[in-house]
């Protein structure tokens, strides 16, 4: 049953690759709210901490306050009536359950925002934000420029020392331009195991 208003909750995602001005689409969200007045809440993981534990930043250093979380389950904790939205930042970085949680979110009435990566460096869906995109209400793909032929990237390049990182490396490296580029689909480049 929906404590918070007779007014339905939903679901919008904001992903794409690194480096495509998704943690600045989440911010402009935000702001938009502080100024209607709105009450929300901003969450983080804990693994993210490139640039503040207790900020969304993004790389262009436009950043909001958040509360940063060890899993999805936290959100509960510090959410109250008079919420009206939730925003998550780096989703991807969560455990399985942030998708029930947002479900649980937004049928509570809650609007909720999450924003992050679609893929893993080797070009594979997030489980999580995939199944949260297959319910959300709106999605917004972001793509950035690839840095090798400036098309349109919508891939995730991971880089080690200088070069593409193989298919067995790690899924999760949190990083930035040094580990990361964003690429087209001609010019990414996922290394095969020796």
């Amino acid at each position: 049953m929906n404590y918070y208003d007779e007014k339905p909750g939903w679901i919008e995602v904001i992903c794409g690759p690194m480096f495509a001005g998704k943690t600045e689409e989440l911010i402009r969200r935000v702001k938009r709210m502080e100024f209607a007045k709105k009450n929300f809440l901003v969450f983080k993981p804990s693994i993210d901490n490139r640039y503040s534990n207790t900020e969304v930043v993004s790389h262009a250093k436009q950043k909001i306050s958040a509360i940063n979380i060890n899993n999805s389950r936290q959100i509960f904790d510090n959410i109250s009536k008079d919420i009206q939205c939730v925003v998550v930042d780096e989703v991807q970085f969560f455990d399985d359950e942030i998708v029930k949680v947002c479900k649980q979110l937004a049928d509570l009435g809650l609007r909720v925002i999450v924003g992050g990566l679609d893929c893993d460096f080797r070009g594979n869906p997030f489980d999580n934000i995939a199944n949260i995109m297959a319910m959300a209400e709106k999605v917004t793909k972001l793509t950035a420029i690839c840095v090798c032929c400036d098309d349109e990237a919508t891939k995730t390049q991971r880089i080690i020392n200088g070069q593409p990182a193989k298919y067995s490396d790690p899924t999760i490296l949190v990083g930035q331009k040094e580990s990361y580029e964003p690429r087209c689909r001609k010019c990414h480049v996922v290394l095969k195991n020796e």
